[in-house]
């Protein structure tokens, strides 16, 4: 994902945190909203709080269709192996996420945390090296079984793309590895998370046959240090 203005072919979802925190849970000074509505703002408004964060979750069915995966370049992505790559991800993570309020800056403490997690299956994280040999692009997805009140989903939870390829489609290729990846699975949704205010990888997203499911609100003091 590229610095400040994202570009079109760099999709930006959601960072690793704990997948949608529910209103009233805190994280670090941040209040978290599921289900964002009209009147969230000002509801949290008179409790003096101000919104600083707006995510859309997006849903598509899975598999793709034909008409979606034409136009797709054709790229070669294999799975993350702990350890060997662990520098070349991080270095194109805080390239792509300079911009981000979450994502940028990880060092190997933090990715160490994320790949010792029990539930961390490196097969499900999809590497595109360079001509060179050099990471310049991976695909982190998840997968959530069924609940009682959700169907089992397929995450592309984070995506990044070195903003040196900007302009190949490798955003647009990582997209899709990722999500035939996930309907190889057997899921029949996919799902992101993204930013209400990155439109270009909003629209990347749309051509894909993504749609809004819900948004979700972060806030913090309207008297916190900026």
């Amino acid at each position: 994902m590229p610095p400040d203005t994202p570009q079109p072919d760099t999709p930006q979802p959601n960072t690793p945190q704990p997948e949608s925190p529910l209103a009233g849970q805190t994280a670090g000074e941040l209040i978290w909203v599921k289900n964002h509505l009209a009147t969230t703002d000002a509801d949290q408004a008179a409790l003096g709080l101000e919104r600083v964060r707006l995510l859309q979750q997006m849903r598509r069915p899975l598999p793709l269709t034909e008409s979606e995966l034409s136009g797709t370049p054709s790229v070669y992505l294999r799975a993350f192996q702990v350890g060997d790559d662990d520098a070349g991800l991080l270095r194109v993570n805080n390239r792509a996420f300079a911009w981000h309020p979450d994502q940028s800056g990880w060092d190997s403490e933090r990715l160490h945390a994320q790949t010792t997690m029990p539930e961390f299956d490196p097969s499900l994280l999809l590497i595109h090296e360079s001509e060179a040999g050099a990471i310049d692009g991976f695909c982190w997805t998840k997968i959530h079984p069924a609940t009682q009140t959700e169907p089992a989903c397929g995450e592309i939870y984070v995506i990044a793309a070195d903003p040196d390829t900007h302009g190949t489609g490798l955003g647009r290729a990582l997209t899709v590895g990722g999500l035939k990846l996930l309907s190889a699975h057997g899921l029949l949704v996919g799902m992101l998370y993204v930013e209400s205010d990155n439109e270009s990888a909003i629209k990347l997203y749309d051509r894909l046959g993504f749609t809004v499911h819900h948004f979700e609100s972060a806030y913090r003091s309207a008297d916190s240090a900026l």
